[in-house]
């Protein structure tokens, strides 16, 4: 992991041990969280990166279902009271995570797979095929999921933050201005 991605990770690594009691400083209003650390490289970096770009404050880090249930929960559980408004949850593997963090808060939860589909299809699965009453929402896998479930919460928090909703217009008007446009003679 080169310096910059590294100094990135912990600039969203909060995950305390007494998180269950703090409001986050930075005015978080929305938590990523990872399975594992291996899932920040291929995919996780690039929603930090977005929700950077939109100058969207966040909290987050690693927690297992698997390894660390207990911190999983307090999570999900504690969420809403310390003001985060969504949680974008990522797990290969098993990937129980955002479907757990779906059972445990109100909140939205986006659910992104670290990897390709065909790589990361019981991640892709358990979101999908989440049974009624415990809905998480499957944003998609890798880079173009990460950014997407940043822009996504973006897209959710827009229409109560009237700064945010300007710089998430500016940049969709700024995506559109970079596809060039060009007359071809037929």
């Amino acid at each position: 992991m080169a310096d910059s991605d590294m100094a990135l990770f912990k600039h969203g690594l909060h995950l305390q041990a007494n998180f269950e009691q703090n409001v986050p400083e930075n005015g978080a209003r929305v938590g990523v969280v990872m399975g594992s650390r291996s899932d920040f490289e291929p995919c996780m970096r690039y929603c930090y990166k977005m929700l950077d770009h939109l100058i969207m404050p966040y909290e987050g880090g690693v927690t297992s279902m698997h390894r660390t249930p207990d911190r999983a929960l307090a999570y999900a559980r504690t969420a809403e009271a310390r003001g985060l408004k969504v949680i974008i949850a990522c797990a290969g593997g098993s990937a129980h995570l955002p479907g757990m963090m779906a059972s445990e808060t109100t909140l939205p939860v986006l659910a992104v797979a670290p990897k390709k589909p065909e790589e990361d299809k019981a991640a892709v699965y358990s979101t999908i095929r989440m049974p009624s009453g415990v809905p998480a929402a499957f944003i998609g896998c890798g880079k173009a999921g990460a950014e997407n479930a940043a822009l996504y919460a973006a897209r959710i928090l827009a229409p109560y933050d009237s700064d945010l909703h300007e710089r998430l217009t500016m940049f969709m008007y700024e995506q559109t201005q970079a596809v060039p446009y060009r007359c071809f003679d037929f």
